[in-house]
């Protein structure tokens, strides 16, 4: 059995130039997805570049306006209360992640990485239009969310690139993120959703995963409960029960989703409206 060489850098520089010496190498965080491959015979690169001590990958910042949170904060470190009170949908999306041990050893950017439509913190990256910061031999760039993760499982991030961060601007109001899934916990989501409420801006943003080949925004319905809030309301943001149902609709149809063995389309399609609207309900109060 061919033996994987392992690299074990301590900077992202380093991690660059390993990846850059070593062809079709596999970056390793957690390798919550990639033990899982390599155990079953799927993967079998020739070399391995281990991400776990480079610590400048695990820092995160919160200032007024943004958050940067970096590729290598497991999902256990999403609790952390600073980044927890300031993004409180991802920490939520994080404690639905697997078990202690995974939410241990899984990290952000292994989940943008591997941009698998069920990626439980993609669909608050896209609500609040992430911003992905990648190194390579030539640099740094920055790339949307959207840029990043172009497919199923398939993303532009170059063969010598190594996520380094991740960047969002603050939203001020209450956020949620829902998800449902075969059973209620430990469980890879059939449909996921992320709603946003921007109590400033008079806005709602609202993303959807594993109903599409990418995390997808539902424009229509974001458009349409704007206006239809009461965003001067006595006690917070108001809606009435038909602009709620008319939000769930329009989020259903946002959905492209397939059937699989975890579940039908047409399931798929109608779960992703009703959590939506619940995690819409719990943000703003709604109108008798």
């Amino acid at each position: 059995m061919r033996v994987a060489r392992v690299a074990l850098p301590t900077t992202v520089d380093e991690a660059v130039v390993a990846l850059r010496d070593a062809p079709g190498a596999q970056l390793l965080a957690g390798g919550t997805d990639f033990c899982v491959e390599v155990n079953f015979g799927l993967r079998r690169p020739p070399a391995v570049v281990a991400l776990r001590r480079v610590r400048e990958l695990r820092r995160h910042a919160v200032t007024p306006e943004t958050v940067v949170i970096g590729a290598g904060t497991t999902y256990a470190d999403m609790g952390d209360p600073g980044l927890s009170s300031a993004l409180p949908a991802l920490a939520a999306a994080a404690r639905t992640v697997g078990s202690p041990q995974v939410r241990n050893a899984g990290t952000l950017g292994g989940n943008v990485a591997t941009a698998s439509p069920a990626g439980d913190t993609l669909p608050l990256l896209a609500a609040l239009d992430a911003r992905v910061v990648l190194r390579g031999p030539s640099g740094e760039r920055t790339a949307s969310l959207g840029e990043v993760v172009t497919g199923v499982k398939t993303t532009s991030i170059g063969p010598d690139e190594v996520v380094v961060e991740v960047v969002v601007d603050r939203r001020p109001g209450p956020q949620q993120f829902v998800k449902v899934g075969t059973r209620n916990a430990m469980v890879i989501a059939i449909a996921s959703a992320a709603v946003v409420v921007d109590v400033e801006a008079h806005e709602v943003r609202v993303a959807l995963g594993s109903v599409a080949p990418v995390p997808v925004r539902a424009t229509a319905a974001e458009v349409h409960i704007a206006d239809a809030i009461d965003w001067r309301a006595a006690g917070g943001p108001r809606a009435s029960e038909g602009a709620l149902a008319r939000f769930g609709e329009l989020v259903a149809g946002a959905a492209s989703p397939i059937t699989d063995h975890r579940s039908t389309a047409e399931y798929r399609r109608l779960a992703v409206g009703v959590i939506a609207r619940r995690a819409l309900e719990r943000c703003v109060a709604r109108a008798a």
